[in-house]
């Protein structure tokens, strides 16, 4: 009797959870899966002439991804503008990864080693950024990197240069605005990482004679691990549909896939296409998040 009536109140305690968080659910199905819903529907329709979509079943957008029609004898070739664009975007969203990590592991090493009061001051430093808006930031990018910005200006003075470097609407400017944008993603989940590393561990290994690569690569690396991944993840997927630092930096020619995502439903008047290739970049999302929840099992299963 005991035991029924425990499970009777333990399916109590369940059902009352579920009804608690109903409202919630609701609100993430309607605000979150519904507009999705949409998108996924447009992709499937025929685009308006002037916009919005024909309700009539269409495979056009899906083609289009990675096809392009020939417009007189209507055969399809692949669209190469389409693939340089989806290689721009998968290329400097992974080099500034790398970079990201390059810049911030010594950081946040440097950071979680000194005192706690000179701790704190430096992550105060770190999160300054996130207190101005993105497009403010990319904008004092440009201003230091433009043909007459400060950089420039700087290094003419100094006769480091006869003629200003043309840095300005290129694929560097758009990576290097966008690792100035998310480095605080990198360093702040490896700053929490490293922050709980037991230094005896490298007195351990310096006493038994490894050397300081041995230690980096078979000690500190594995044990920060689900920083280093952590903080990929927070740079990379932001990064891959990033869109107003290409937009600023990149000057239009230098599109990336949020850029273009954003011309269809603008000045290409092709929303089904638009919305194919915004599932299209979700599903890349989706799959960099399930290797992030594979490497993370992987080192919790192997810790």
């Amino acid at each position: 009797m005991a035991s029924l009536a425990e499970q009777r109140a333990e399916r109590r305690t369940i059902r009352n959870g579920w009804l608690l968080s109903l409202p919630a659910l609701i609100i993430l199905i309607v605000a979150a899966a519904g507009p999705l819903l949409i998108i996924v529907i447009y992709s499937f329709l025929t685009p308006g002439s002037y916009g919005n979509v024909v309700w009539e079943f269409s495979w056009d957008a899906w083609v289009g991804v990675l096809y392009s029609r020939d417009i007189f004898d209507g055969t399809y070739k692949l669209a190469d503008a389409h693939l340089s664009i989806f290689w721009r975007s998968v290329k400097l969203a992974l080099l500034t990864t790398m970079f990201c990590f390059v810049v911030g592991f010594p950081t946040a090493w440097f950071i979680a080693t000194r005192t706690p009061r000179a701790r704190t001051a430096l992550l105060f430093l770190i999160t300054i950024p996130f207190w101005t808006n993105l497009l403010i930031r990319t904008f004092a990018i440009n201003q230091i990197i433009r043909n007459e910005g400060v950089l420039n200006t700087a290094l003419l003075y100094l006769g480091v240069i006869d003629e200003p470097l043309v840095i300005i609407y290129s694929d560097f400017a758009v990576f290097l605005g966008m690792t100035y944008v998310y480095l605080p993603l990198m360093v702040l989940p490896l700053f929490a990482a490293i922050d709980r590393f037991d230094m005896r561990l490298l007195e351990a290994s310096y006493d038994l004679y490894a050397t300081r690569w041995q230690v980096l690569r078979r000690i500190i690396v594995p044990i920060v691990k689900p920083g280093i991944i952590a903080g990929s993840i927070l740079v990379f997927i932001p990064a891959l549909g990033a869109y107003v630092t290409p937009r600023i930096l990149g000057g239009g020619r230098n599109m990336m896939i949020g850029n273009f995502i954003e011309l269809q439903f603008g000045q290409g008047r092709n929303w089904p296409l638009g919305a194919a290739l915004s599932v299209t970049l979700l599903v890349i999302v989706g799959a960099a998040l399930m290797l992030y929840v594979r490497a993370s099992m992987r080192t919790t299963n192997n810790g």
